[in-house]
């Protein structure tokens, strides 16, 4: 029998899906499993979109260019605008996902062998597209003690080798849901000028900060124009999850000549996806303003929630729309399985990530799980009660 490859073999489990057939087999004995494991959003998607979709006047689905229908990107450069993110539609490409946005960005910018410094915990998939790509991620690690604000500068600097490339972020930050700061950002470009890296910026959860502070994305730092890489989605602010549509946005003329190379490989994204996320740009202004106050209302509730549930403890998250909890657990991987498999209240469940998953160093985030309140309060309060229940039973409770 021939040998699978070793890139498979050392690809991480998703900690947001890998407990997904314990899942399954709860339902299957009849409970009613609440999803807080996966950023789906339960908020309805723009009517425009649907209406797009619906109203599809094509007799042949073609496909597009490879770099995105001009239309759209066109219309996403003036959505940047209202943030005074200045791009034109040439510096936009669209891709299938943000997933494979990250991964077009470190497959053009990166050789076998270099390397990414990665404040963790972190979304889980980087590391899954460094592999890809054949790089590796460095990481410093942010603590729930100081609400997982950005580690010293100096720890990143410790970390910085030859086979440096660059920096990856995620602002406002999956799964922890900080949100960084004008100081922390102008440390970060300071670096990257220091060093001359890329930097690498998740941004999908940019309608979605809690603070008066302004918004810094990457591209509001001067001096450092050249190194940024954006990295957007439609999936979470339109709930359109589904249709993986992504952008590539960048003023590195090279980094975009080499990520088309990608991108006419793959043929083109999908198009039916792009007439959707084109009308969604459309969506009344009400539209994120309503999604935006019910969010906020929700993070309000759960973090409340569960600093009131004995033995845990969870900052406030300024941004998307996660959190990372501590709990009183020997192992969040044991404790989320077992609330799947051997736990019920009242013929309930919950299903949450642990949090182990999101970092790269062995032993961090043991005792902690990622929560995602895309649940309407009602559901959230069903939560709460069923892992404080848990908790007065589970085996492995520590305090």
């Amino acid at each position: 029998m021939p040998t699978v490859s070793d890139r498979g073999r050392i690809m991480p489990d998703s900690p947001i899906r890998k407990l997904g057939p314990l899942a399954d087999e709860a339902k299957a004995k009849g409970r009613k499993v609440y999803h807080l494991n996966i950023g789906q959003p339960d908020l309805p998607t723009p009517p425009e979109a649907i209406a797009a979709i619906k109203n599809i006047d094509r007799t042949i689905l073609e496909y597009s260019p490879s770099e995105g229908i001009r239309s759209f990107r066109e219309k996403l450069a003036k959505y940047y605008h209202k943030f005074d993110i200045n791009v034109t539609a040439d510096d936009i490409i669209i891709t299938t996902g943000g997933s494979e946005a990250v991964t077009f960005a470190f497959m053009s910018c990166l050789d076998p062998g270099d390397e990414i410094i990665v404040p963790e915990p972190a979304y889980a998939n980087y590391e899954a597209f460094a592999i890809v790509a054949g790089a590796k991620i460095k990481s410093v690690i942010s603590n729930i003690e100081d609400g997982f604000a950005l580690p010293a500068i100096e720890e990143f600097e410790k970390l910085i080798t030859p086979k440096t490339k660059g920096i990856m972020i995620c602002n406002p930050n999956n799964p922890t849901g900080y949100l960084y700061t004008q100081e922390e950002m102008n440390k970060i470009r300071d670096l990257v000028k220091k060093y001359d890296l890329y930097l690498f910026s998740d941004e999908v959860y940019r309608e979605f900060c809690y603070t008066g502070a302004p918004y810094i994305s990457a591209f509001h730092l001067e001096g450092i124009e050249q190194n940024v890489v954006l990295i957007d989605s439609v999936s979470k602010r339109y709930s359109e999850c589904g249709l993986r549509i992504g952008a590539l946005i960048t003023k590195n003329k090279e980094v975009r000549k080499n990520v088309m190379k990608f991108c006419q490989a793959r043929l083109s994204a999908p198009l039916i996806g792009q007439i959707a996320a084109e009308a969604s740009l459309d969506a009344d202004k009400d539209y994120m303003l309503n999604n935006y106050n019910e969010y906020v209302n929700r993070r309000n509730f759960l973090i409340d929630g569960l600093n009131r549930i004995d033995g845990v403890y969870s900052p406030i998250p300024m941004g998307a729309f996660y959190t990372v909890a501590q709990l009183p657990v020997d192992n969040s991987d044991k404790f989320c399985a077992w609330l799947l498999s051997d736990f019920e209240y009242e013929n309930q469940t919950v299903f949450m990530a642990p949090a182990s998953g999101f970092y790269t160093v062995p032993n961090k985030g043991v005792n902690e799980v990622r929560i995602a309140y895309v649940l309407k309060k009602e559901d959230l309060a069903v939560c709460l009660k069923i892992l404080q229940e848990a908790l007065k039973v589970y085996p492995g409770r520590t305090i």
